[in-house]
């Protein structure tokens, strides 16, 4: 294991999980409007698409071959949808929408920030796995996650400031959930910088599939919800950002 690329991987995820200040920001002291941050989710997705299909899938069937990138695939999306019915359940349905609040705001907001924090293992962890050829980290995946945290911190945020919540527990929750955004994508380099490739692309395989669930059932019906006039072109410009970041400096 590489102590630098084990401290970029740290700094890298801290700097993806910033995104969750980010949104705090915006919503104690700006409250943009909702297409304004579906436009950003839109973009987001397009980003993500395009990090899952030239980076996380192709990397690992390189190294993997299509049986076990495909059942890693499947898994992921299956795990993720499964984590995501319970989550709904508990009040975090409309995690990804900027001023969506459920009735019980306070509760609903805390299981908004729960799942936050379950949403962004994965994500940081892939964070840590692009670290490990020595090649540098990803930036269209460090961009995607950023700006698809924003938007779930900010409604999260919105309806804990209506309950009555502080500042300080606001920003607190949020930099704690950074930190541990941190930590994930350390433990990714750190726990997959041993071990065979197959098994880097396995766990690789399983993240995209999250990310694309995540994509389907949160990220893309939001954006469509407040931007259906324009969503798929801000998608589609994500996703040639994407393409060019991961071909060009990614």
């Amino acid at each position: 294991m590489n102590a630098d690329d084990a401290t970029l991987a740290l700094v890298w995820g801290l700097v993806s999980g910033s995104a969750l200040i980010v949104g705090a920001a915006l919503a104690w002291f700006a409250r943009p409007s909702q297409r304004v941050v579906a436009a950003i989710m839109a973009f987001g997705a397009g980003i993500l698409i395009s990090v899952i299909a030239f980076d996380l899938m192709e990397e690992a069937f390189r190294h993997g071959g299509l049986f076990p990138t495909g059942f890693g695939f499947l898994a992921g999306a299956a795990i993720f949808t499964a984590g995501s019915v319970l989550l709904a359940r508990a009040g975090a349905r409309h995690r990804m929408r900027s001023m969506v609040m459920d009735d019980n705001r306070e509760d609903a907001a805390f299981a908004i920030a729960l799942g936050t924090f379950i949403d962004g293992i994965p994500e940081a962890i892939v964070i840590g796995l692009s670290l490990i050829d020595g090649t540098g980290v990803a930036l269209a995946t460090v961009i995607a996650i950023f700006l698809s945290n924003i938007p779930e911190a900010l409604s999260s945020s919105a309806g804990m400031k209506a309950a009555g919540r502080s500042a300080g527990y606001v920003f607190g929750l949020w930099g704690a959930i950074m930190l541990v955004s941190g930590v994930a994508s350390l433990v990714g380099y750190a726990a997959f910088a041993e071990v065979p490739p197959e098994v880097v692309a396995v766990t690789q395989s399983i993240a995209a599939g999250a990310l694309l669930a995540l994509i389907a059932d949160t990220m893309i019906p939001e954006a469509f919800a407040e931007t259906h006039d324009a969503a798929g072109l801000f998608a589609a410009l994500g996703f040639l950002s994407g393409f060019a970041l991961s071909h060009g400096l990614g």
